[in-house]
C-alpha cells in the first residue's frame, strides 16, 4: 500500500487559507500580496485573490533563506527582544 493517500493540495488558495498555512492573520498575508513579497493574482468580476501552492512554497523558502542569511550575519534579535 502506498502513502498516496493524502488529499491534494488545490492549485490555488484563498488569503484566509495561505494565513492558516503561515500560522498569520489574514492582513498580514494582505501586506505581503500588497508589497509583492507574496505572489498573487486576482481572478473573478469581484476580483479575489488567489495564491498559487508553488508561488507559496517558493515564498515560504525565500524566507528561509533570508532567516539563514540573517542568523549568520548576526542580525536576528532573540525572542525575548522582539517580544515572543
Amino acid at each position: 500500500m502506498t502513502d498516496d493517500i493524502a488529499p491534494k493540495r488545490p492549485r490555488f488558495l484563498t488569503i484566509d487559507q495561505v494565513a492558516e498555512e503561515l500560522a498569520v492573520g489574514a492582513p498580514t498575508v494582505r501586506q505581503l500580496l500588497k508589497t509583492g513579497e507574496l505572489r498573487a493574482l486576482q481572478i473573478g468580476g469581484r476580483g479575489m485573490w488567489r495564491v498559487a501552492a508553488k508561488d507559496l512554497e517558493d515564498y515560504v523558502e525565500r524566507a528561509y533563506r533570508v532567516t539563514a542569511e540573517k542568523i549568520t550575519a548576526g542580525e536576528l534579535l532573540a525572542d525575548e527582544e522582539v517580544g515572543s
